[in-house]
């Protein structure tokens, strides 16, 4: 549930980011130069099994505690894009258990077996108390066991998961606020929704790669942990404290159950590498060819080793890369930030709405909106360069 940005962008219009500066109280802390072992290993923890007191909201008010123990079997939960980690299960385990069964979920949950769920199982194998953690977008596996059950893979996107759907097993849920969650489909979620009552749902980003990138979001409202704390707070529901005036947000808790884990989880985040492309995934050497094409075309926005002008301070206005707006209208800075290209291979669909479905759709809509008279081998070449990062 963090964010990341359009793809791109060939620099036009743009203006500076010092309007959207997010207020003292919630800008990055000073960071040490390296995080040390021990910081890395605690936000691992916070990442994959930190709910922040979120149970208020899945257990309390939604009740999807009562809902997963009665109702999501396994198959189902897969279906909708819950992921299992292979690691913490027993040998054999798939082979003995009923997974048409809500009670294989059940002890999946009581072995902490589901990525991104935490679950209180009492004695009587009822699930008390139901949260989510990072990890539920954040990460997936490898589905070396079988699809959706593997090895987890943390800060890449779980584009199978269906946010909306689970969130509309809820039986509080009103019928038009449940329409609106199943409207989203796999891979989307709006972080805004909840606040303003708008419905424009965004992919789901990576969360690896970002130890060069100074705002992770698609508008660059704040940076990592700024974002963190958004998403912990009005997202996750967890106990915290999160301000911004800009969005009219104030939200305090006592004890503040977000705040000091903040720094541990940006460490974890920034430790994550992008993934590199498989091996025979592109052509090297019209890749090295498309590098020429996007030195010339692409690189005054996907600057140096971040790949983002927006380091700097720059926004785009949506007129500027031909995007849709209507997200952008919804924030502080009314436009967007170039996103860093990273690991482009794994996370397809494209710009922040995932209007374009391959990269080839990218390079075609911006050789159009920016007339970059792209003849269609240079466009071949920069699609291979690009599938190369």
């Amino acid at each position: 549930m963090f964010a990341a940005g359009t793809a791109l962008s060939a620099c036009g219009t743009t203006k500076p980011t010092a309007e959207g500066t997010p207020p003292a109280d919630t800008a990055e802390p000073q960071a040490k130069q390296e995080a040390s072992a021990a910081e890395i290993a605690e936000g691992q923890r916070v990442f994959r099994f930190e709910t922040f007191g979120d149970e208020q909201l899945w257990t309390d008010k939604l009740r999807l505690n009562e809902v997963v123990e009665k109702n999501v079997d396994p198959t189902t939960a897969l279906k909708v894009g819950l992921k299992v980690d292979a690691d913490v299960l027993p040998a054999g385990i798939l082979e003995k258990v009923d997974l048409k069964s809500p009670a294989t979920t059940v002890a999946l949950l009581k072995m902490n077996a589901v990525v991104g769920l935490q679950a209180t199982v009492d004695a009587n194998n009822h699930i008390t108390r139901l949260g989510v953690t990072c990890a539920l977008c954040h990460s997936t596996v490898d589905n070396s066991v079988m699809a959706g059950i593997g090895r987890r893979k943390d800060g890449w996107p779980n584009r199978d998961l269906n946010v909306g759907a689970i969130i509309a097993l809820s039986p509080v849920l009103a019928a038009d606020k449940k329409a609106v969650y199943q409207s989203w489909g796999p891979g989307k979620y709006d972080p805004r929704y909840n606040q303003d009552g708008k419905n424009t749902p965004l992919v789901l980003p990576p969360a690896y790669g970002l130890a060069q990138v100074k705002n992770e979001t698609y508008t660059a409202e704040g940076p990592i942990s700024y974002w963190n704390a958004y998403v912990a707070v009005t997202q996750m529901g967890g106990q915290g404290n999160f301000s911004d005036p800009r969005l009219g947000i104030d939200v305090k808790h006592s004890p503040d159950m977000v705040t000091s884990k903040l720094p541990t989880l940006r460490a974890y985040q920034h430790s994550l590498p992008a993934p590199p492309p498989p091996a025979g995934s592109f052509d090297a050497a019209i890749a090295e060819r498309g590098r020429t094409v996007f030195d010339r075309t692409c690189a005054s926005c996907h600057i140096g080793g971040s790949g983002t002008d927006n380091n700097g301070g720059t926004l785009h206005p949506p007129a500027d890369t031909g995007v849709d707006g209507a997200y952008a209208a919804r924030t502080s800075n009314k436009s967007y930030r170039t996103t860093p290209l990273r690991a482009l291979w794994q996370h397809p669909p494209y710009f922040h709405d995932g209007s374009a479905a391959t990269l080839a759709d990218v390079v075609a809509h911006y050789n159009r909106v920016r007339k970059l008279d792209l003849t269609a081998e240079q466009q071949r070449e920069l699609i291979e360069y690009l599938k190369s990062l």
